[in-house]
């Protein structure tokens, strides 16, 4: 395109200089791409820790960056299979696209129910890519580029190069946690970026043949660091309980207001963190629900002030050792908020002030990829590991399960005993598995 610059030097804070190739300039100008400016990273961690306000636009870029860099290395350390080859040119807009679904703070509306939500921010990016403007900006790329690229980012796409986008060893890991770590000022994030960018290879599957992005023997420490880079972030601040509080909050606002009518679900894909919350307050504020009078006139300011929930009940893992938790217990569910009102009523509350949060991440600890053992041979490292290796798959699930809390947090200070929340918790699964439970349940809700 005339009047395009050739290429362009961003200066960056954690990679120094980042180069960006014409077509990814032209990404970065449209609109839906500067919306990413105004979309957190953490979503409310900068509550906790005021330095973390990096947005998804810097993440992006770094990652757009590491995949350059990978695969020149690749391409350097050995010649590529045909089919890498080709279309191997798209995997870097596919990095610097990966996050353009993204809801308002982030990842915290991805925890409310389904019905809530269009989809999750990689089938939400659907949306953006129908933009012409987008669409403008990738045609340099030849018929099809845009599929193929959202493919890559959902990780559907069948080319050997997809997982250095979506995958175990995906390189939006290694920069988030290092870029978070950095600007939240904590040691947890050092991930040896570096040893793991030197370990890549192309790797054949011993069972199907099929090429896929795996990793040499030699590199799997710093494989190791990156796990317990990931286990001391989610400990210290992602999950963080202050964290969890204010998303606690922000989810409950966003799902009465689509719950009331406020806004439909489909709303929530586009407006950026501020433009979501001005936005909620001020339908609420217009409306003479006395729920959208809390909404607009306590709730969100209380947000916006730091005057967040409080902890009632913690249950560390030690002490959930042995108890079974029901599946829903760590979802946004008709069964979890029927427990949080029961015990709002016990504590004296109002609907909706208490909220049970179990935070969990099914792919957290994720480990499914390929190894080139010293000896040449490939092997894929799974649930079980690899003889003669730490068996990084069983740390992991270990690393996962000591990261999660059950706490109960309410809008004013109040202590519930953990004996409490958990024979509430049982006796909900046993209502449930009563036959005359359900059809009592749907009548009582107007179904």
């Amino acid at each position: 395109m005339s009047g395009s610059p050739r290429f362009q030097i961003i200066r960056d804070p954690l990679w120094n200089t980042i180069r960006l190739d014409p077509v990814a300039v032209r990404i970065v100008d449209t609109a839906a791409f500067q919306r990413l400016r105004y979309i957190r990273q953490l979503g409310f961690a900068h509550l906790v820790y005021p330095g973390a306000t990096h947005t998804r636009f810097d993440h992006a870029l770094g990652v757009y960056h590491l995949t350059v860099t990978a695969l020149r290395l690749l391409e350097e350390r050995e010649p590529l299979a045909p089919e890498a080859r080709e279309g191997m040119d798209r995997l870097p807009y596919a990095a610097l696209l990966h996050d353009i679904g993204h809801f308002a703070f982030s990842h915290a509306l991805e925890e409310l129910e389904a019905d809530r939500l269009p989809g999750d921010h990689e089938a939400v990016s659907a949306r953006f890519f129908r933009s012409p403007e987008l669409a403008r900006a990738l045609e340099d790329l030849g018929p099809g580029a845009p599929e193929e690229i959202h493919d890559i980012i959902r990780g559907v796409s069948r080319h050997p190069l997809r997982g250095l986008v979506s995958g175990s060893l995906d390189l939006d890991k290694m920069e988030y946690l290092r870029r978070d770590a950095r600007f939240c000022g904590v040691p947890y994030g050092e991930v040896d970026v570096d040893r793991l960018l030197q370990g890549l290879a192309l790797l054949p599957d011993p069972d199907t043949g099929r090429l896929e992005v795996g990793i040499q023997e030699k590199a799997l420490s710093a494989l190791e660091s990156l796990l317990f880079a990931k286990y001391q972030m989610f400990r210290n601040v992602y999950w963080h309980h202050a964290v969890r509080a204010a998303t606690a909050l922000y989810k409950r606002i966003v799902s009465e207001a689509v719950e009331m009518g406020l806004l439909e679900s489909g709303e929530l894909v586009g407006p950026t963190d501020e433009e979501l919350l001005y936005e909620i307050r001020r339908r609420a504020q217009a409306c003479d629900d006395p729920l959208a009078h809390r909404l607009g006139n306590h709730w969100i300011p209380a947000l916006r002030n730091r005057r967040l929930p409080k902890r009632a009940c913690e249950l560390t893992p030690p002490e959930l050792e042995g108890v079974a938790l029901p599946p829903w217990v760590g979802e946004d569910s008709p069964e979890r908020r029927e427990v949080e009102d029961r015990l709002a009523g016990e504590l004296g509350l109002g609907t909706g002030e208490v909220f049970i949060d179990f935070p969990g991440k099914s792919r957290m600890m994720e480990l499914d990829l390929l190894v080139r053992r010293r000896g040449g041979r490939v092997e894929r490292l799974r649930d079980g590991g690899l003889p003669g290796l730490l068996d990084l798959p069983a740390v992991a699930e270990e690393l996962y399960r000591t990261t999660r809390v059950l706490r109960v947090f309410t809008l004013q200070p109040r202590e519930v005993a953990p004996e409490r929340v958990l024979s509430l918790l049982a006796s909900r699964v046993e209502d449930a598995s009563d036959p005359g439970f359900k059809a009592r349940n749907t009548v009582a809700k107007g179904g």
